[in-house]
């Protein structure tokens, strides 16, 4: 069964268009039911959902290259939003304030969810093809939300650290990081019914089940 990878590029372009969204929606900090998160948890997870996708049909190698492309679309909006934002606005136009507070990320919140985001999301990728030679492929509903349980807690706690630490009390931090893990990995238990037959469709469309067998795990190496 040969493989053909028609659908990597359009699930790595989803999985960067998700990365964009969250920045610009991480500027809005919401209560609900009692608890207190940014709005970018709405979406955010689904970057998690796309990297399981990745890891368990291509590979982590195949994982390693769209994290990484992922990370480079993020360098670019930050880029992009500043160049932006230094640009003098045309004098009919009022909202160059409002501009700011929406859209702008102060670069230590940049820094902490970029460094957040790589770790996170290259730890989901290495536990996950761990599990999978472990358990010989067996139990992928278990294996993805174990991955989803490691990486968004240190993903989490790297960026309330990063972001936050020393400007709020450590009770509050931790009270908030319990929440937003929660969250972020109920929604990816809510959302196996999706993933499952999805992931499965995926590896029968490409002709692809990648265990990672000799993997080099290095993140900072593209190849093997």
């Amino acid at each position: 069964m040969g493989e053909r990878q028609i659908y990597l590029v359009p699930i790595a372009g989803l999985f960067s268009g998700v990365l964009i969204v969250s920045l610009i929606l991480s500027g809005k900090i919401v209560s609900v039911a009692g608890l207190t998160f940014p709005a970018a948890v709405v979406v955010f997870p689904l970057s998690y959902l796309f990297g399981d996708v990745l890891t368990e049909v291509y590979g982590y190698s195949g994982a390693r290259q769209v994290v990484w492309a992922g990370f480079a679309v993020q360098v670019i909006w930050i880029a992009a939003y500043g160049i932006a934002a230094a640009l003098p606005p045309a004098p009919f136009w009022p909202h160059q304030a409002a501009f700011e507070v929406v859209l702008g990320a102060t670069p230590r919140l940049a820094l902490a969810g970029m460094c957040a985001y790589l770790a996170g999301e290259f730890l989901n990728a290495y536990v996950l093809a761990k599990l999978k030679l472990r358990f010989a492929g067996r139990g992928l509903a278990g294996r993805l939300i174990a991955s989803t349980v490691v990486g968004q807690a240190v993903d989490t706690a790297l960026f309330l650290a990063l972001a936050f630490g020393g400007v709020y009390p450590l009770a509050d931090l931790l009270r908030l990081g319990v929440s937003v893990w929660a969250l972020k990995v109920a929604w990816e238990v809510a959302a196996l019914p999706l993933s499952l037959p999805a992931i499965a469709w995926l590896k029968r469309a490409e002709g692809a089940d990648r265990y990672d067998r000799g993997t080099d795990f290095n993140p900072f190496r593209m190849r093997g």
